[in-house]
């Protein structure tokens, strides 16, 4: 991960993302009567091409430091067949129906589609026959999210004496939480879908920046002060960040 100065912002991402340093051209790669457009990302601190298919049908390449946006390109060409996959996959997993499998709070549950409403565990939505199950779910939880986390931020910083200068939850599409450099913390709302001890480390990970504004070995060290079990809960964002959508 990258280090940074106070002031730039700090930030936990996504298990498909690489913190990205410029935008640049955009490509377009069809596959199977499909067009997707390509968008390269610089990353001066990636060791190689990394490609991920977004839920809207994107192709996002990211380039190591001193590598070729043709070889990006080509890569992604080389790949094609497992593009179409991951497509394929990637829509299973975005379009929500009865029996659709979805985490909350750290379990795999079941989507039973009503009449009128969604029952997922022990929750029961409102939802009309008309409307995106998946929105409707994802608008109740981050609901949710915006109640609980603050809070919950809040009181794992007075428990280690840290004072973040607010925390706000966002709909981030690329991080779990970010710390600017004057102390603001944001948590993506997706944390209400982890289990709380993960989702306590996602919000112990970004207060450890207010001592250490960096991911050096200091930080390392913070963090393992702060949660002993962040080794864990690191593996499980591995196994199933791509899970939580």
């Amino acid at each position: 991960m990258t280090e940074v100065h106070y002031h730039v912002s700090v930030q936990l991402r996504l298990p498909w993302s690489a913190p990205v340093r410029r935008a640049s051209a955009r490509r377009e790669l069809a596959i199977d009567g499909r067009v997707f457009p390509i968008v390269i990302a610089r990353h001066r601190w990636a060791r190689r091409y990394v490609l991920r298919v977004t839920a809207d049908g994107q192709l996002r390449v990211t380039v190591p430091r001193g590598a070729s946006i043709a070889g990006g390109l080509a890569f992604a060409e080389r790949e094609a067949a497992w593009i179409a996959r991951e497509w394929a996959t990637v829509q299973a997993r975005t379009t929500w129906g009865d029996g659709t499998r979805v985490w909350y709070r750290g379990v795999l549950l079941t989507l039973s589609v009503e009449d009128v409403a969604v029952r997922v565990g022990e929750t029961r939505v409102t939802c009309g026959p008309r409307q995106d199950v998946r929105a409707v779910l994802q608008a109740h939880w981050r609901a949710a999210a915006t109640r609980e986390l603050p809070s919950r931020c809040l009181a794992l910083a007075s428990e280690h004496g840290l004072s973040p200068a607010s925390v706000r939850v966002r709909d981030q599409q690329s991080r779990w939480g970010a710390c600017s450099g004057k102390g603001a913390i944001t948590l993506n709302w997706r944390l209400v879908q982890m289990p709380p001890d993960v989702a306590d480390y996602v919000m112990l990970h970004e207060l450890a920046h207010l001592r250490q504004p960096n991911h050096s070995r200091r930080f390392w060290r913070e963090v393992d002060r702060l949660c002993p079990s962040w080794r864990d809960a690191e593996r499980w964002l591995r196994a199933h960040g791509r899970e939580l959508l």
